[in-house]
């Protein structure tokens, strides 16, 4: 008999893995190069309990960052060519959990805004409560290419964030998402909720889908240019279906395996007790407490889309007369 089970997440997100036909998770293939032989062999791959004499840290920082399209414009230049625009607030913050105090708190946080476009004469935006600076892309600067020239200044400012708030300590930091540039901060896991890519050869994804909560699988390497070492982890309060509740962690691949290796003790020790309800998160368990709560105070503090919107509105009509 077929067994079904609802996906946790609300479908308004879409679902916690994506391109797959149900219960197999993600199907689209990555075409990284894959070492499954990191940790132990292939062959011996089984589902990894976390060590009686694992170290838990005390505080644990975590970063994350939102964006927000603000408004979409054109330019009108002087030899009669244009070029589109786009508005944009985006915000990073980080919170300080004090796991051994029970406690959390923001630590970090700052909002920037940006007129992102390859237009030579753009000057900045001025608003009555605003200014959007521009951020001048080279190339042409296509309107639906605009969007995704948001990240790397996200990027950019969460590292800024991130490296006052740690104050140079050496507190385990967990990045929202792919590490990627951020790869060579200390102590750091990337933490990815949303599987898109399948890693892993067929013979292996049982081993995912056959962890418990708390488990993970054996730490293996990427090799693409954002690759390094990465495992699977099973927070609990999934649907029971053979992917809910996985999310994958990964680390630089600077570091030594064995390090690595640690690392994945600490983060299947740790991240667990993070784990969303599925009565309070929409995308529960996978997006984590803190960072949830994160998430909603770096949205208020973009302040509100329709008021920014007229404000542009006016501000770029002034600008023509």
């Amino acid at each position: 008999m077929t067994r079904m089970f609802v996906d946790a997440w609300d479908p308004s997100y879409g679902s916690s893995f994506e391109g797959g036909g149900g219960e197999d998770g993600p199907a689209s293939p990555s075409s990284a190069q894959v070492d499954t032989d990191v940790e132990v062999p292939a062959a011996e791959w089984a589902p990894i309990d976390v060590a009686p004499g694992v170290q838990r840290p005390d505080v644990v920082f975590l970063v994350d960052g939102v964006r927000r399209n603000d408004a979409g414009l054109w330019t009108q230049e002087e030899d009669g060519s244009s070029y589109a625009g786009l508005a944009a607030s985006f915000a990073a913050g980080v919170v300080r959990c004090d796991l051994a105090r029970g406690s959390a708190e923001m630590v970090g946080a700052e909002v920037r805004r940006g007129l992102f476009t390859a237009s030579p004469s753009a000057q900045d935006v001025q608003t009555q409560l605003v200014r959007y600076e521009v951020r001048r892309l080279e190339g042409p600067g296509e309107a639906s290419k605009l969007p995704s020239a948001v990240q790397p200044k996200l990027t950019e400012l969460e590292l800024e964030i991130s490296a006052v708030a740690r104050g140079g300590t050496a507190d385990l930091l967990v990045v929202d998402g792919p590490l990627r540039n951020r790869r060579h901060l200390v102590n750091t896991i990337g933490y990815v909720k949303t599987q898109q890519k399948q890693y892993l050869p067929a013979t292996l994804t049982p081993v995912v889908t056959a962890l418990r909560a708390g488990q993970r699988t054996p730490v293996f390497h990427l090799g693409t240019v954002w690759g390094g070492w990465s495992w699977y982890l099973r927070l609990p309060g999934g649907s029971g279906a053979p992917w809910s509740g996985i999310v994958r962690v990964e680390c630089s691949p600077d570091l030594p395996p064995e390090q690595a290796i640690e690392l994945a003790e600490v983060s299947s020790a740790t991240l667990p007790r993070f784990a969303s309800s599925a009565y309070k998160d929409p995308r529960a368990p996978q997006n984590l407490v803190p960072i949830a709560g994160l998430e909603r105070r770096l949205r208020g503090m973009l302040g509100d889309a329709r008021v920014l919107h007229r404000q542009l509105t006016v501000a770029t009509a002034r600008n023509r007369t």
